[in-house]
């Protein structure tokens, strides 16, 4: 046997291992909750998060509020580090529920470039036809995520079942409020069902619920940071997991 051959025998043992994993974790839930921002779609692909952040810093510059974030916390280049950041020091206050406004007036900017994921089109609406209840559970507001969903005709698949970013931002992941709220609306136990996030953030909230988490990396470094948070099933790609959900329910 050639080194060659024993490389891709490997290969193909680890994919079948992988996808014994992947069927193990999607068989019998009847319930799934999405992240938005990366399973679904790629919210800032062509509406930079970055110059977002920058720009939400630069406005709390502009007002004499320098002073609210750290050095690193205006290095971050994520917008809900900013938010998060001036929650802290001001929970509750006008000051954050306009900041809030602003970073929801940039998502709802940003809907128009989006990117949908690749197969998370198809996948929703396999799993919505098959009979599985689906919600979103998300830092992003709810407002952009009801109007990209309209935009691709998948708010059927979700609706109402839409929990996302408000005023309180303590409950932001990995708080797991909004998969609690999700939870509980749908009358779902927590063991059937699934969270599918791309985030250490996601995971812990998931864990937090007592729900069974699927890891979307669309890289290695992504895919490095759900392992490292403790993550055991990660997947580059929607693809295998739609043909898995198929089969089943075929089967």
């Amino acid at each position: 046997m050639t080194s060659e051959t024993t490389q891709t025998d490997a290969a193909t043992a680890e994919t079948e291992t992988e996808l014994n994993e992947l069927r193990d974790l999607i068989k019998g839930v009847r319930v799934v909750l999405w992240d938005f921002d990366g399973p679904i779609c790629r919210l800032f692909a062509g509406h930079s998060a970055e110059r977002v952040a920058t720009d939400l810093a630069a406005w709390l510059e502009g007002r004499g509020l320098h002073n609210l974030l750290t050095e690193s916390q205006r290095e971050s280049l994520d917008p809900h580090v900013v938010l998060r950041a001036v929650d802290h020091r001001h929970p509750g206050s006008d000051l954050v529920a306009e900041l809030e406004e602003r970073l929801t007036q940039e998502e709802l900017r940003a809907t128009a470039s989006a990117m949908p994921t690749p197969y998370a089109d198809p996948l929703i609406r396999t799993w919505t036809a098959v009979g599985t209840r689906l919600a979103i559970t998300t830092n992003n507001s709810p407002r952009v995520v009801r109007e990209y969903l309209a935009s691709r005709r998948l708010a059927a698949c979700f609706a109402p079942h839409i929990y996302g970013r408000t005023q309180e931002l303590n409950h932001l992941k990995p708080d797991p409020h909004c998969i609690n709220r999700a939870l509980a609306a749908l009358g779902a136990a927590p063991t059937t069902s699934l969270m599918i996030g791309d985030t250490p953030s996601d995971f812990h909230a998931a864990q937090a619920a007592g729900v069974p988490f699927l890891g979307y990396a669309r890289n290695d470094h992504k895919s490095k940071l759900l392992r490292d948070a403790g993550a055991s099933t990660v997947v580059g790609s929607l693809k295998p997991l739609l043909r898995l959900v198929r089969d089943l329910h075929q089967a």
